[in-house]
């Protein structure tokens, strides 16, 4: 069976990450340009200001993606470079650029899929609340509204929100990421339901608005649990463990049933209403009904798994010291696939790395070209055994601004030289051409 002819070979990036522009083309201030200026906040206090510059080089980073062979690109739109103070007022400077991209994407021939919010959130609306404010689902409700009537028909494919388990949890319940905040139980649990209400809304109003059919998707995260052995026993004690709802102090701001069984299944999980019953907001019929919004695909970010044994200080990690376990995009997939019955996108899948640029003028990564080879083995040996994998985007395409680990480490497999801007593909993007030359069959 293996990779569909069809199957979307792309890269991923997100607004903030790599667009760069210093506010001069008339975006709004985000949360992370206040956040990165917080001492101990961002490493280095790094930001992504300058970032790759990608809003002055999109069509040398599209030559590149060509050159790659690429087939799909999923990038974020900046919402409040689109509406500087989150509502009402548009920059039309930004949609311009947005417009200028996909044009350029769309004439070599790399299919655009556009994620709504990747983070980035106005900084207008955080300070009245953000994503604790109900009003926040009526603001996103509108950019979507705007997004779909200003991007279709030349966009076909989008997805809602990226990971609200991190923007949700490491943004407002451990604050190691924008806004910072550590909310209680409850006001946690209140801003999860109003996420995932903006995320229905959008999923509506794209449907609604779009001047084609189009096909809508969401993207969470997970940390797939990767069974001891194949035993039936050992597969169902870990598939009840990935979607089981931990205790409130066990980060249950990662559980991937409260982020996905609404949105889908169109009700949380029985457990969520007993475990977290002293601090659950009011659910209300009509909100279940808002979220849950029919969807073409589930999106899945997927860099980890946890192993059901004791990781031994030998085992292969990256640089950001995550755990390689490449099994994860086998049972990741599977148990997804088996539960929600939707086609899967792996939305993000990639390794940090400590790159450089050798005597020779390249950059030679065999380590993150391992690492892919072994993910997207196991990602094949779940297409073969039947779990509907539609596609599959790198992260990252280029080096990039990570968050709370600012441009310490290198997630992708252009180098950028942030000094001058140069990007060197990677050795991991001469092989990852030949995988997409060769349709994965040389996997």
């Amino acid at each position: 069976m293996s990779f569909k002819k069809d199957f979307a070979w792309g890269v991923a990036t997100s607004s903030y990450q790599i667009e760069g522009g210093n506010l001069e083309d008339g975006r709004g201030r985000n949360i992370w340009d206040d956040f990165c200026k917080w001492p101990g906040k961002v490493y280095n206090q790094h930001d992504g200001l300058i970032a790759c510059d990608h809003i002055n080089r999109f069509k040398e980073d599209i030559k590149i993606m060509k050159e790659i062979g690429v087939k799909a690109y999923r990038f974020s739109i900046s919402w409040p470079r689109i509406f500087p103070n989150g509502t009402k007022e548009i920059n039309k400077q930004g949609l311009a650029f947005y417009h200028q991209l996909i044009d350029e994407l769309l004439l070599n021939n790399i299919e655009p899929y556009i994620t709504l919010f990747h983070w980035d959130l106005p900084i207008a609306l955080h300070r009245k609340g953000g994503w604790l404010n109900p009003n926040i689902v009526e603001a996103f409700e509108e950019y979507a509204i705007l997004i779909a009537k200003e991007f279709t028909p030349k966009v076909k494919n989008f997805i809602t929100l990226n990971e609200p388990q991190c923007f949700c949890g490491l943004g407002y319940v451990t604050g190691d990421h924008a806004p910072g905040w550590k909310l209680n139980y409850s006001d946690s649990l209140f801003l999860f339901h109003n996420a995932l209400k903006a995320h229905g809304v959008a999923a509506r109003a794209l449907r609604d608005y779009a001047k084609c059919p189009i096909s809508i998707g969401y993207s969470p995260t997970s940390v797939p649990v990767i069974p001891k052995n194949k035993s039936t026993e050992e597969i169902e004690k870990a598939r009840k463990e990935y979607f089981e709802l931990p205790s409130l102090d066990k980060h249950y701001h990662f559980c991937p049933s409260i982020f996905s069984d609404p949105v889908i299944l169109g009700d949380y999980p029985q457990d969520y209403y007993e475990k977290y019953k002293d601090y659950l907001p009011n659910i209300t019929k009509e909100d279940l009904k808002i979220i849950n919004q029919p969807l073409d695909f589930l999106g899945q970010n997927i860099y980890f798994g946890n192993k059901k044994v004791t990781f031994e200080s030998n085992d292969p990690h990256t640089d950001l010291n995550w755990n390689i376990v490449p099994e994860s995009l086998y049972w990741g997939p599977k148990f997804l696939y088996e539960r929600y019955k939707l086609p899967i996108y792996i939305t993000e899948n990639g390794m940090a790395n400590a790159d450089r640029i050798s005597l020779d003028g390249k950059v030679h990564d065999p380590q993150r070209i391992d690492y892919l080879n072994r993910y997207l083995i196991e990602l094949k040996r779940a297409i073969n055994d039947g779990i509907d994998v539609r596609g599959y985007f790198l992260w990252s395409l280029l080096d990039n601004f990570e968050w709370a680990e600012g441009y310490r480490s290198r997630f992708g497999i252009v180098y950028v030289d942030y000094s001058n801007q140069k990007r060197i593909m990677k050795d991991s993007a001469y092989w990852y051409n030949s995988v997409i030359k060769e349709n994965g069959a040389n996997i």
